[in-house]
């Protein structure tokens, strides 16, 4: 019995000792794993400190060049060298492949927009294993271009098999949701393509009559919708898109330049002129995408999700129409001097720059309400009498009396704004026009916080005049 007993024990006495030595050489397996990593991470992050701070594509390879992933950057030398921080965390799938990287290939773009498209082709033609992984199981944006349409749409759609698609040129997918949409934003104001989902024809007579929407307004749209522009030039607009998407944007540039000056040669100069707007346009490309960026920080309150915050205060307001276009006027003076007003613009819930005015008032120096009326009437004068189209929603600075004030202005056209609201400071209550009692929302509302960033612009922006021409004063720069 005892003899049976010692041989158990014996045998797994053994078993715990091949069990611990097992485990201690995987330990030291991993050790010297980890510490190989060290020295490899090390390496590449001295590698990524000589990339160019330009954007483009980074391709992350093993010791035996098959692709691990491909991503995209605005600084090569920045988004690379992340990676390779002591205390990085790039999320469960790809925490992992950072110990098989051994090299890395990267390819310079002239601009962002180049960077994001050319990694949706890298990633398409490649299928590297850790974008397969991102991929895989979810829906990312392509980029529609509908060819078999009179007047080619371009559309962000995450379902390119849709039949309104069929015929469609597509790129992507994309990766970044954001980035796409951001580009397609900048571009559009380069290129002026319709986005709207209409069924335009061209024989179609009541195209004549047709309202364009706010995009025409804002010079974003050629506006097809109302004949503002052929069917030959339009498409010629579209085939420019194209060219760009699959090209260097200094090659576009070129062959635009020699357009202009052929133009400019047989004496067409209207069209000479559009193409010279259409190359400062795409110079500005980069300018206007930092800018955005810094814009943006001015009015933070809703930075992070506009849509958000224009559907909660349509929500809020208790309207149908959607609430794209809107513009919001402040009153700024100091003892009765130099009085002047702002109006701000905003498109999606994000600022629109170009539709930013100042105004010095004539009629009025130290009372707002007149001020308010003036610059009401100055700046609606077109649109009251149905030469122009009225924004969605209107935000006067201030209480109830302000508002009243601008009414007052409105009721002197003959034709009137879809809706206009007060913000009032301090209770930070919504009066409208339509409602005896003013609407009060909780501070956490993303309605609320988005026409209080409205407001809050248009009083930096009226601020920042006032403070320009009281200095001018002072100086005697006059």
């Amino acid at each position: 019995m005892s003899h049976v007993l010692y041989s158990v024990q014996g045998r797994k006495a053994k078993e715990y000792i091949y069990i611990t030595v097992g485990r201690i050489r995987e330990r030291m397996a991993d050790e010297n794993i980890a510490s190989k990593w060290v020295n490899q991470r090390k390496i590449l992050a001295a590698y990524a400190k000589n990339l160019p701070d330009l954007p483009g594509v980074y391709l992350m390879r093993r010791k035996n060049d098959e692709l691990l992933y491909i991503g995209k950057a605005n600084s090569l030398q920045k988004r690379v060298g992340s990676y390779f921080l002591a205390s990085v965390d790039v999320g469960p799938w790809k925490q992992g492949m950072l110990q098989e990287i051994d090299h890395i290939d990267t390819i310079d773009c002239e601009t962002q927009w180049e960077a994001l498209l050319l990694e949706a082709r890298l990633i398409k033609d490649h299928r590297p294993k850790y974008n397969t992984l991102q991929l895989d199981g979810k829906t990312y944006p392509y980029l529609a271009v509908t060819m078999k349409d009179d007047y080619p749409g371009i559309f962000i759609t995450r379902t390119p098999s849709d039949i309104e698609f069929k015929g469609a040129k597509l790129f992507g997918p994309f990766t970044s949701t954001g980035a796409l949409h951001r580009s397609i934003h900048m571009l559009q104001a380069v290129f002026k393509f319709r986005t709207c989902h209409l069924d335009i024809q061209e024989n179609n007579p009541t195209n004549t009559f047709f309202r364009p929407c706010l995009l025409h307004a804002i010079n974003r749209c050629t506006a097809p919708c109302a004949n503002k522009i052929t069917k030959e030039m339009y498409k010629e607009g579209i085939d420019s898109f194209l060219r760009f998407l699959t090209s260097k944007r200094s090659v576009m540039i070129r062959e635009l330049r020699s357009r202009m000056d052929i133009a400019s040669n047989n004496k067409e100069y209207e069209e000479a002129a559009g193409i010279r707007d259409q190359i400062e346009a795409l110079l500005k490309l980069d300018d206007r995408a930092s800018g955005d960026v810094e814009w943006q920080s001015e009015v933070t309150v809703f930075a992070q999700n506009p849509a958000e915050g224009v559907r909660a205060l349509q929500k809020a307001l208790d309207i149908s129409h959607e609430l794209r276009f809107v513009e919001a006027f402040d009153i700024a003076h100091l003892q009765g001097g130099e009085t002047v007003a702002a109006k701000v613009s905003f498109v999606d819930g994000r600022p629109h720059k170009e539709g930013y005015r100042r105004y010095k008032i004539k009629t009025a120096r130290n009372d707002d309400y007149m001020a308010m009326r003036e610059v009401i009437s100055r700046r609606f004068r077109q649109a009251g009498e149905g030469n122009e189209m009225y924004p969605d929603l209107i935000v006067i600075d201030g209480g109830k009396g302000q508002l009243s004030a601008a009414m007052e202005a409105f009721a002197q056209l003959e034709k009137q704004p879809p809706l206009v609201i007060s913000l009032a400071k301090k209770e930070e209550l919504i009066y409208m026009v339509q409602k005896e009692a003013p609407v009060k929302l909780g501070r956490n509302n993303e309605g609320l916080k988005l026409v209080q960033a409205i407001r809050d612009e248009a009083h930096r922006f009226a601020q920042h005049y006032h403070h320009y021409l009281r200095n001018k004063k002072t100086l005697g720069d006059e």
